[in-house]
Formats: C-alpha cells, sequence, structure tokens
C-alpha cells in the first residue's frame, strides 16, 4: 500500500505549464516536419521480446521493460524508435524511400532520474533509401532548423564518423569485443581505460598513440586536416573525405557557425555505419539530439535500406530552454463567461461564438455571483431575462 500514488523511479507525470510547453514544442516541430516533405508514423508500443533482443543490432536485455502476454509470450515495451521504424520500412513499406517523421516515448530500463529518465519523450526524422553526402547534409542542416525552430540559441552540432574509428581499429587488429571496449572507453573521454585494453589486445604503440589522438580530434574544420595525419588506412581516409565533403555542402548553405567535428565522439559502431552528430546547447550536460547514418538497421528485418536520421529529446529541450530563460508563460483564459440560471443557453451561443473566433474561454459551471470568484481573463455576465 505504500506506493499507492508514487512512481517508479525515472518516470514522471507531466501537467500544467510543463506540459503546455511540451504542446508547443510539439506544434512547432510539427509544421517544419510537415513543411519538409516529412510523413507521420506511429510504432507500437508493445513488442515481441525478440525483436529487439535477437537481431544483429540487440538491445541489452538489461535494458528492456519485459511483461508477457496473455500466451505467455515476452514482450517489451519499445526501447528504440529507429528500430521500430527500421522494422516498419522493412516489413511495411513499398521499395524506394521514404521521409517520416514521429513523436514517441521509448522505454531503458538501465537509465534511471535526472534529465536522463527511463520514460524518453522525443520527436525525429528518418530518411530511408537515401545514400550520399548531400543527404547527410540536409538531414545534419534540418537538425539545425528544428534546434532553432524551438527556439533555443547558443547551440552547436558536433559531427564525426564511425569510419574513421573503425579505420584506427584496423590498425590495432582488434576483435568485435574489444574492438565495442576500445569504444566505450573512448566515447567516455577515459584515455587509461582505452589504453590498457589496447595493449591487453596486443596493439602497436603507433596504434594506441594514434587512437589516444582521438580526444584531440575536436574543434573546426581544421580538425579533418589534423586528422589525416593520425590514420593513413583506407576507411579513415574515406570518412574523413565524407566529412569535408558535408562541411563543404553545409558551409554553402550557409550552417557552418553551427559546426563542430569531433572524431573522438564514437557511437556503436553496429548501429551506425558513417556520418554521426549531436546537437548540444548551453547550461546542458548532455545532447538535446542525436542522429546519424544508419544503412544496416533494416537488415535485420529482411531488407537493406539506407537511412540517416535524428531524434530529439523533449525534456531535455525543455530543460535547456527553461535555463536559458527562454521559455515563455503558457497563455490562459482569455475570456470567462458566467451566467444566471436560465441564462445558460445564450452563454452557451456566446461561448461558442467566442471559440469559433480563436478565443481562449473558459464557459463557468457554476452560476451568478459564485462563478465570478476566481475568474480568468476579462468576465462577460448573462443574467436571466425577465418574463
Amino acid at each position: 500500500m505504500a506506493d499507492i500514488g508514487r512512481l517508479p523511479a525515472g518516470v514522471q507525470d507531466i501537467y500544467g505549464a510543463e506540459c503546455a510547453h511540451l504542446q508547443r514544442l510539439r506544434e512547432k516541430l510539427t509544421r517544419l516536419f510537415e513543411t519538409g516533405g516529412y510523413s507521420p508514423v506511429r510504432a507500437a508500443t508493445l513488442e515481441y521480446y525478440d525483436t529487439y533482443a535477437r537481431i544483429g543490432n540487440a538491445v541489452p536485455q538489461e535494458r528492456l521493460f519485459k511483461l508477457s502476454d496473455t500466451d505467455g509470450k515476452l514482450l517489451v515495451l519499445r526501447p528504440d524508435v529507429t528500430l521500430a521504424i527500421s522494422r516498419i520500412a522493412a516489413t511495411k513499406l513499398p521499395a524506394g524511400g521514404a521521409r517520416l517523421y514521429y513523436f514517441a516515448d521509448k522505454w531503458d530500463l538501465r537509465e534511471a532520474g535526472g534529465i536522463w529518465g527511463r520514460e524518453v519523450y522525443q520527436a525525429g526524422v528518418e530518411r530511408l533509401g537515401e545514400e550520399g553526402a548531400f543527404s547527410d547534409a540536409q538531414t545534419i542542416a534540418f537538425a539545425i532548423e528544428c534546434l532553432k525552430a524551438v527556439g533555443l540559441e547558443h547551440f552547436v552540432v558536433d559531427i564525426g564518423h564511425v569510419g574513421f574509428f573503425k579505420g584506427l581499429l584496423q590498425e590495432c587488429g582488434l576483435n568485435d569485443a574489444e574492438a565495442e571496449e576500445v569504444r566505450s572507453f573512448v566515447n567516455g573521454k577515459d584515455s587509461f581505460g582505452a589504453e590498457r585494453a589496447l595493449r591487453k589486445a596486443g596493439a602497436t604503440a603507433a596504434a594506441i598513440n594514434a587512437v589516444l589522438a582521438l580526444p584531440t580530434l575536436f574543434g573546426g574544420a581544421e580538425v579533418l586536416e589534423r586528422a589525416e595525419e593520425v590514420s593513413h588506412t583506407p576507411s579513415s581516409r574515406l570518412a574523413l573525405a565524407h566529412l569535408k565533403e558535408i562541411y563543404v555542402l553545409l558551409a554553402d548553405m550557409g550552417y557552418a557557425e553551427y559546426l563542430r567535428f569531433d572524431l573522438g565522439a564514437v557511437k556503436s559502431l553496429s548501429y551506425y555505419s558513417g556520418v554521426i552528430f549531436s546537437g548540444l546547447t548551453e547550461k546542458l550536460g548532455a545532447p538535446v539530439l542525436s542522429g546519424g547514418r544508419y544503412d544496416r538497421l533494416a537488415d535485420d528485418f529482411g531488407k537493406n535500406i539506407p537511412a540517416v536520421g535524428f531524434a530529439l529529446g523533449l525534456k531535455r529541450i525543455l530543460t535547456a530552454l527553461g535555463r536559458q530563460g527562454f521559455l515563455a508563460v503558457p497563455q490562459g483564459v482569455e475570456i470567462t463567461i458566467v451566467c444566471e440560471r436560465g441564462a445558460e443557453g445564450r452563454a452557451y451561443r456566446e461561448y461558442k461564438k467566442l471559440t469559433d473566433e480563436g478565443k481562449r474561454v473558459c464557459l463557468c459551471a457554476r452560476y451568478g455571483e459564485e462563478g465570478k470568484k476566481g475568474a480568468e481573463g476579462r468576465v462577460v455576465y448573462f443574467a436571466k431575462e425577465e418574463t
């Protein structure tokens, strides 16, 4: 009985001003998504456990919220929206490309509390069936426009490429498990852990030094030139050439001021296949936007569909807007209509007229002077007509 009325760690109710702000964010982004040529998609909330646990890009089971169906089969709450949309694209959409947008929750059992949370409300876009630097550049440009549309200022987009890191690993001779361990250390900026893992795997001194140089490859476009001195493998060179092409395109589009390069930010090597990027803003210690190219995600569901996209963390954006002082006070009721008994019909007709004009109106349920107490905005009063 002690837990009645309480919520589990990492989830929360959203109401009042916060709920109103989230709705405004959704409205702004929906307009941008629609005018940008994206179509809406809604993925199922419940899926079979095997869909996420038995695939090549399996979600670790310790992250999955699990429950049983009536027939005893194991289900999970959706842990990843992009994987869900990859399933939809491979099993339900016609061949060819599609540009989709969504608003959805994902559930991650591992995280709890703070700005992370275990129920994460996201908006995002997926560009399916597209390849090449121009598609990647368009996606990053659209991500920047989304951050501008929701009202964020003083933000940057960090760009990297998993191919550059994979090229470094080729020089180290690591197996998949060792590569993932090193990636985790590098992404966490843990140079000591990365060096220890590389030495244990038997990597050469030159290869170790190249990996340890990754945290220094951070900054403007000049980083790409410096990176050429770190690795000479074909994979790394191709990745750098791709990033240079993306930068030229984005600079020509007018977005150079928002861009930084971070070759030390290395996301999942099995999930991502090319460019990766994150949106960062002041006064928030976590990305408000994350995306990249994932050309192999749909393979697990029977089709090869190249794809690129990103997700926005809406609660994180609200936190950033609040800390930067950019949250406007939600608009309240403009007019309250109060009536006496016998004047209900006239009062309602006025209420309908005003709401049809777009006014924010409250038709009070209490009569006479009682109805005026606590009324918001301008008060319109209807007395009973004498017969």
